[in-house]
């Protein structure tokens, strides 16, 4: 088990060092075709009030019927998080008096959540992991959606969101500064995209955090903490944490002391500002919703799920590491998305050799593909080199066919005119020369021609690296680099 987060960045203040604690709770829309409890669909970007059936508008006499998908997803993200799993579980009516919930209650979990106590491993700088614990993840309904713009002298009510299944993830207090709480959503995200559960697509809204943000002295208790609601992007993650801690340093420094609140980011001046006051469990007056039975499942279905999961990245990444020998952070990039893991493994399954050209082949991926992937703005999925020519180009470099730098070449081909690498290397004449009688030749040549610099390269070795440059270019950059070098330390005597 990776330790929890020990590592601060402590913030300067006037009269000392202040320490930030950050919890973290992200709603996460499931992934499902219907809402949490009616058959509406969950389609983005329906015309207003189109995706809304007579449950969700809270006609009179409309009963809630659980959607078991929305519950099975819940379960498998559990799962997916290593937490426990409650085989009873109960809801809840939270009520607040807002138009965008048209019962005037939310129906979510209080005292006993679908999931209990889990843990997420982050990746810190210098290859550090920590751990962050999770509290708890219950289900929820989203509430509807306020629309300003319409009208200048009323507000219209969008209900297509409202009764959308959302699993809220709430963390524990673990985190120290901002960056930890942009790598710990940033793994959450990546968790929930494997997995399925979530599509994490947060400009769209089905992925958001509230940002639980109080300041110390380091080794003192917890400070009076402020939520910020509904921030969308991790960037705003961390630029809302940062102006947080720092507008409650100046407040205490200044003699005053924090109200417990809930506040808004605004993007656009770089700075939140106060929404309401912070409500307590007691003012939401939850009690058990009547019309729901509790759900009880046996610990047979947990492991039907389980069996299902899908390799997680924290695993991904341990086995791309110990079979392939690839770095911590070559593993890392590979497995932080599930599309850009699967083309590697595709890439593997079209090699001949994965054990010796797996890392070369990681090498590629990661530096030339999705390298000039994003130069294009491109992603996986729209990348004109599919998995079986990179696997063909990887083979070519691992038999010697081709040189890196011819690789490059014929990378380049593949790219804008597509074809069969073994087929372009032989119309194009683009094999490297491994004929040691011409090579050799070459190298004679350029050696007789340069005698001041034999003589430089024999008091100073290094200086081999002309030589080797002269061969490849006389070559075209067809011969062999290995044999290149076998020859000139031979024929230099180095």
């Amino acid at each position: 088990m990776n330790a929890p987060v020990k590592t601060s960045k402590l913030l300067k203040g006037a009269t000392g060092d202040w320490e930030m604690v950050i919890g973290l709770e992200i709603h996460a829309q499931v992934t499902s075709k219907a809402k949490l409890f009616s058959g509406s669909s969950t389609a983005f970007g329906g015309a207003p009030n189109t995706h809304v059936s007579l449950v969700d508008a809270a006609m009179p006499g409309m009963l809630p019927v659980i959607n078991e998908e929305c519950v099975r997803q819940a379960v498998r993200t559990g799962l997916g998080l290593n937490a426990q799993i409650n085989l009873r579980s109960t809801f809840d009516r939270k009520n607040y008096f807002y138009p965008d919930l048209p019962q005037g209650y939310q129906i979510s979990q209080y005292k006993s959540p679908i999931v209990g106590e889990g843990e997420v491993t982050i990746e810190l700088d210098g290859g550090e992991t920590a751990t962050v614990g999770i509290e708890r993840l219950h289900l929820e309904q989203d509430a509807g959606k306020l629309v300003h713009d319409r009208n200048p002298s009323s507000t219209s009510v969008d209900l297509n969101r409202s009764g959308v299944a959302l699993m809220e993830i709430v963390s524990k207090p673990d985190m120290r500064s901002s960056e930890q709480a942009q790598a710990y959503v940033s793994k959450l995200r990546t968790i929930l995209r494997y997995l399925g559960t979530c599509d994490g697509d947060m400009e769209k809204g089905n992925l958001r955090a509230d940002c639980n943000v109080s300041v110390r002295r380091p080794g003192e208790p917890f400070g009076t903490r402020c939520e910020i609601k509904n921030v969308n992007s991790i960037r705003f993650i961390g630029q809302a944490i940062d102006y947080e801690a720092r507008r409650q340093i100046g407040i205490l420094e200044d003699g005053g002391t924090i109200d417990q609140e809930t506040r808004l980011y605004d993007p656009n001046k770089g700075e939140t500002r106060s929404m309401r006051s912070k409500e307590e469990a007691h003012d939401y007056r939850y009690f058990p919703d009547p019309d729901l039975l509790p759900l009880e499942f046996s610990e047979a279905f947990v492991a039907e799920l389980k069996a299902g999961l899908p390799e997680l990245p924290d695993a991904k990444k341990a086995r791309f590491v110990s079979a392939f020998g690839l770095s911590d952070y070559d593993a890392a990039v590979l497995v932080t998305e599930r599309e850009s893991a699967e083309f590697y493994e595709a890439v593997l399954d079209g090699l001949k050799d994965k054990t010796r050209d797996g890392k070369l082949a990681a090498n590629w991926v990661i530096n030339e593909l999705f390298g000039r992937l994003n130069k294009e703005g491109q992603d996986i999925a729209s990348s004109p080199v599919s998995s079986a020519q990179m696997s063909a180009i990887i083979d070519l470099i691992g038999e010697g066919v081709i040189s890196g730098k011819i690789a490059k070449d014929l990378f380049e081909i593949v790219w804008t005119e597509g074809g069969d690498p073994r087929v372009l290397v032989e119309e194009r004449g683009m094999k490297q020369v491994t004929d040691m009688g011409a090579i050799e030749k070459v190298v004679d040549d350029i050696i007789a021609a340069n005698p001041d610099k034999v003589a430089q390269a024999q008091a100073k070795p290094a200086l081999m690296g002309w030589f080797v440059g002269q061969v490849m270019k006389s070559s075209g950059g067809k011969a062999n680099p290995q044999a290149v070098n076998d020859l000139l330390k031979s024929k230099l005597g180095l």
